[in-house]
């Protein structure tokens, strides 16, 4: 059957570009590349195109051109490139009020880097900050929910996003990681990998839902549920944010599937220590959240949200309030009510790092004191003092002194005092 190429749209990542064929019906196609000069084709069967090149902006992308023509009785889609890319194509079928689509991903070749953890975990005076990972919901292909005058989910949480990275960074012993830095789409599972990648010690996604009852109101927060949800609008929720892949974009993707994440039995106790943080930093937050605005219900809910699924970073998510609510969107488009979000969340979040600081951070070493204060350490499987003396920033002569130790012999199990540089 032919199909009409109806639209196209361009968003740019930092590490590919993505186009975005919205189709008439569904389509068979193929791709290939060409040299000098160098050039990706895509062939898609027996269509024609409504778009014409000279309205989509090419800029910042590797694609000095796009042309369309015919060949045989295909449409034959020409990317005319400046630098090399690996390109990735795939169909997602029409979903809800999205068409059935063709999505070609243009990989950047030569942005390939690796992190070390001295590049990833900073420091404050010798100590470590503490991550914050701020995960703004949906983004690029995938709008989130519509509120009243074409108001963006995606917007709205970027914006939040933006003013609690801010907070966070001007804080000593805290470091903002953006999951999103701009207007992209992020696979759910890639979004809970990229905060583990940076050793994040909390994981927030940041979101403003819609509800079938427009006058739902109040601001939530959730954390993951290995069972099952615990009200209608918690399980209506993470159903609809679990759809996100379908209409952001990924090929194949299977939200039930998440046996690699919880195989074996040290990562499921693994998770369930991460369940009970994820509910403390979440009660935390609501706590703060509920000083400002109103509270859809007065507890952390739960929910199988696909993107809290990680089996080791505390993870919640926080709905800042529902924008298919008038009042609520209209409040959630302004900069002073969005300012008081993020100033709330992260209040909450320093409540929790206050009471249980991450061991050899500054937030714990200010805890105790500062340069007076002793950490104990409980010894683990692979500890020596070596270890010891470069995690704490302090020499292993001071911990054999502290702890009147004669040689460097140590046990698991044994508790060890760990002075201040």
């Amino acid at each position: 059957m032919a199909a009409n190429i109806d639209s196209v749209r361009l968003w740019r990542a930092p590490d590919h570009t993505r186009l975005v064929f919205d189709l008439s019906a569904a389509v068979e196609h193929s791709v290939f590349r060409l040299k000098e000069p160098d050039r990706i084709v895509v062939d898609i069967a027996g269509s024609t195109s409504k778009v014409l090149s000279k309205d989509i902006d090419l800029s910042s992308t590797p694609i000095k051109q796009l042309r369309f023509g015919k060949h045989s009785n295909n449409l034959r889609v020409v990317l005319d490139l400046s630098t090399d890319v690996k390109p990735r194509t795939f169909i997602l079928a029409k979903h809800g009020e999205k068409p059935d689509r063709l999505v070609v991903d243009l990989y950047d070749a030569k942005t390939e880097t690796v992190k070390t953890v001295e590049q990833v975990v900073t420091t404050y005076s010798g100590r470590r900050d503490i991550i914050v990972a701020i995960d703004a919901g949906h983004g690029g292909e995938d709008p989130g929910a519509l509120g009243p005058k074409k108001i963006y989910e995606k917007d709205i949480v970027y914006k939040i996003s933006q003013q609690l990275e801010r907070m966070v960074n001007a804080q000593p012993g805290y470091k903002a990681h953006m999951v999103r830095s701009g207007d992209y789409y992020i696979p759910l599972r890639e979004r809970r990998n990229k905060a583990r990648s940076v050793r994040a010690d909390v994981f927030i996604s940041i979101h403003a839902d819609a509800f079938k009852n427009p006058k739902a109101q109040g601001a939530s927060v959730f954390a993951l549920s290995r069972r099952g949800a615990t009200s209608e609008t918690a399980r209506f929720l993470a159903s609809k944010e679990n759809e996100a892949d379908l209409i952001g974009g990924v090929g194949g993707v299977d939200l039930e599937n998440i046996d690699d994440t919880l195989a074996g039995v040290l990562v499921d106790l693994s998770m369930t220590a991460s369940l009970a943080n994820s509910l403390d930093v979440g009660d935390r937050v609501l706590k703060e959240v509920g000083k400002i605005t109103r509270l859809h219900k007065p507890h952390v809910e739960q929910a199988g949200f696909a993107v809290l699924k990680s089996p080791d970073v505390p993870s919640i998510l926080v709905e800042t309030g529902f924008i298919s609510n008038p009042g609520e969107a209209k409040k959630l488009n302004t900069f002073a009510h969005r300012k008081k979000l993020a100033t709330a969340i992260f209040n909450g979040v320093k409540s929790y790092f206050y009471e249980t600081p991450p061991a050899g951070s500054f937030v714990a070493w200010e805890k105790n004191g500062g340069s007076n204060s002793v950490v104990q350490h409980t010894i683990t499987r692979g500890d020596t003092l070596t270890a010891l003396a470069n995690r704490y920033n302090v020499s292993v002569a001071k911990i054999k002194t502290v702890n009147n130790l004669t040689g460097s012999h140590i046990k698991i199990g044994q508790v060890l005092k760990i002075p201040a540089s």
